[in-house]
């Protein structure tokens, strides 16, 4: 059993998905050969979803990490309510730590999560460097591989995000 844990940028542009959802595929497809694949995904808009989806599609097992109690109503907007719901009841197990509240020290714990459950880490990022505030993709990868934790970079040439 091969175990991948995601992170990613939630802001991929429209033209980026396609490209992203293909590499994601690609890179995963070693994993899944021998049916082990199992993936552990926030399954936030995105990368995390995209990711989920991949997983699923190779006949991999789904495990959601939410990092919060409230995340489904106060965090998952109208347009990514049916991607994430399906994702939800396609999960084989679901984890949902102790926050009450969907805030930075939630999102830190649920990266936090992803990492200590997995083998490797499916970072879909652009390079750019840690926020300053945290608990972004840039610092989930930085944590990966101060833990030892292998990473495969995912970025699609072609790839971008809005803003």
């Amino acid at each position: 059993m091969t175990t991948l844990a995601v992170t990613g940028h939630m802001d991929l542009t429209e033209d980026s998905v396609p490209l992203v959802r293909d590499a994601l595929r690609e890179a995963l497809k070693s994993y899944a050969a021998d049916g082990s694949l199992v993936g552990v995904s926030c399954i936030a808009k995105g990368s995390d979803s995209l990711f989920a989806e991949a997983v699923l599609e190779l006949g991999g097992r789904l495990v959601v990490v939410l990092p919060s109690k409230d995340y489904r109503q106060t965090k998952v907007k109208p347009d990514h309510a049916e991607t994430f719901d399906r994702l939800m009841k396609s999960a084989a197990e679901v984890v949902v730590l102790e926050h009450e509240t969907a805030n930075r020290s939630a999102y830190t714990d649920a990266n936090r999560t992803l990492l200590k459950r997995a083998e490797r880490l499916i970072a879909v990022w652009n390079g750019s460097p840690p926020n300053p505030k945290g608990g972004g993709t840039a610092d989930t990868v930085l944590e990966a591989r101060d833990a030892g934790l292998p990473v495969d970079v995912v970025w699609p040439a072609g790839a971008s995000r809005r803003g």
